[in-house]
């Protein structure tokens, strides 16, 4: 009977529950390392208010600037001068003080701001007859050497204030020929 207590012994040993380990201390050391963690990073990735502001007043100011680049680049843009064609003019003069008879032939050009451009095709449409009619005259009422090439300086100015005065308001900056011919017939 001793062995048989012996053995019997064995038996209860094995089929005795153990005891569970406590897993409540594994569970709350996670949870204060995810808090950690957390905090951690909460300290060192998120900006503070002071990092915060300065990114944003960077940005405003990079926008303020770009605009004003922006709107820098369209207003001389609109200011560009550029070329409006006159038109080609042939005239035949005999000036006073001689009895020959001189050919010029022109052709001209105003200069005008890009934002005047509709505006100027509007009234030159309007206008043609009384501006062409008038830069005849000023060309048919100059002097033999106003035509030469190196008086032509005084002819342009006749011109564009004639035809300023022609239109609404002074949309030409200036007025050249972009060919002119003086020929003795």
């Amino acid at each position: 009977m001793a062995d048989e207590n012996k053995t019997d012994d064995k038996p209860e040993l094995e089929d005795a529950p153990s005891k569970p380990r406590s897993n409540t201390s594994l569970i709350v050391l996670f949870v204060g390392m995810v808090v950690v963690l957390e905090t951690g990073m909460f300290f060192f990735l998120v900006p503070s208010a002071e990092q915060v502001s300065a990114l944003a007043e960077a940005e405003l100011i990079q926008s303020v600037q770009e605009g004003a680049e922006k709107a820098e680049q369209e207003q001389s843009d609109e200011n560009q001068e550029i070329e409006f064609d006159l038109g080609a003019f042939g005239e035949t003069f005999s000036p006073i003080e001689t009895e020959r008879s001189f050919r010029v032939e022109l052709r001209l050009y105003g200069l005008i701001r890009k934002k005047n451009r509709d505006k100027m095709t509007k009234e030159f449409d309007s206008k043609k007859g009384r501006l062409r009619h008038a830069i005849r005259m000023k060309v048919r009422n100059s002097e033999l050497n106003e035509l030469t090439e190196n008086q032509l300086g005084l002819l342009q100015r006749r011109i564009l204030t004639t035809c300023n005065h022609l239109l609404d308001e002074d949309l030409l900056l200036g007025v050249g020929f972009h060919e002119f011919q003086l020929i003795e017939e």
